[in-house]
């Protein structure tokens, strides 16, 4: 037989996805000589050039791009093939990596007791936690994360979603700050105050500033910052204030320098759950991830 190596069509998978040599590179623990001498072989092996220069970046070939479904699809279904896939599952004896895409508010407030309660039924299983700096549903139809846990936006209808709680809004400030001898803090003590906000995106304008904008009133924004707990910091060494989700603040040792309260007007509830793609609907150990991911919000709450 003079099979083609199969290990090229995993190779051509990330090519397409990456559209860099360097970022394939990085994907694949390569350096980016091997991977350039990878693309050479996938060129003789397709006849297609695959990536182009365009100025001073590549592209894709109209091949390349017309492939790009199927190699990804042909990947995903070899390791589908060659993973067990009995219902009998021993999750004892389970032996894989498992990709979680969350932002660092999740991860702090439910990851230590996911972790624990993994590692004590899974021993075997490893938890990798994977930043979320935007919405999309990419990294689940590319089977590059197992789940995404967040509030669903535009993740396309094929995506399955799960529910895990609802959440809201308060307000936090440094312990001793002037607004922790109020009874109750109201529009214009909240407005008085800089803010520092929590902006993965960089946006500075969100649901707060349209809430204040239908009382007539504005905040002033100081700061943002990537995460809440850069948000929490800042407010703790000044007296800035900030608005974090109430479950974030569940496993903070730190609320112990922290004064909270109820936001002065009304905000949406936020409602968390847990998506994956159907590919992995029937996946024994992905069901198993899955339900253990929304007994422990369950348990944590």
């Amino acid at each position: 037989m003079s099979d083609p190596d199969f290990n090229l069509l995993v190779a051509l998978d990330v090519l397409l996805a990456e559209a860099s040599v360097a970022g394939a590179a990085r994907r694949l623990n390569l350096s980016t000589s091997a991977m350039s001498r990878t693309l050479g072989r996938l060129r003789e092996a397709t006849g297609d050039a695959i990536l182009v220069r365009a100025g001073r970046n590549m592209v894709l070939t109209p091949w390349a791009e017309a492939t790009r479904e199927r190699a990804r699809t042909a990947v995903l279904e070899a390791r589908a093939v060659l993973q067990p896939s009995t219902d009998a599952l021993k999750v004892e004896s389970l032996e894989r990596l498992f990709t979680i895409r969350a932002n660092e508010g999740f991860v702090v407030a439910f990851g230590p007791a996911l972790i624990a309660a993994v590692a004590e039924a899974a021993p075997s299983v490893c938890l990798r936690f994977a930043p979320k700096p935007e919405k999309t549903s990419r990294y689940l139809r590319e089977g590059l994360v197992d789940l995404e846990i967040g509030i669903q936006s535009n993740m396309g209808p094929e995506i399955r979603v799960q529910r895990l709680f609802q959440d809201r809004f308060i307000g936090a400030a440094r312990r001793g700050h002037p607004l922790a001898s109020l009874e109750d803090v109201g529009v214009e003590d909240f407005i008085a105050w800089g803010h520092v906000v929590a902006a993965p995106d960089g946006t500075l304008h969100g649901f707060v500033d349209d809430a204040l904008a239908e009382l007539g009133v504005r905040r002033k924004v100081a700061s943002a910052v990537p995460g809440f707990p850069t948000a929490l910091s800042v407010t703790m060494a000044s007296d800035l204030i900030t608005i974090v989700p109430a479950l974030y603040l569940v496993n903070q040792q730190m609320t112990d320098n922290l004064y909270l309260f109820e936001l002065p007007f009304k905000t949406r509830r936020i409602t968390v759950s847990q998506m994956w793609h159907p590919r992995m609907e029937n996946d024994p150990g992905h069901r198993w991830l899955r339900e253990k991911v929304r007994e422990v919000c369950g348990a944590v709450r």
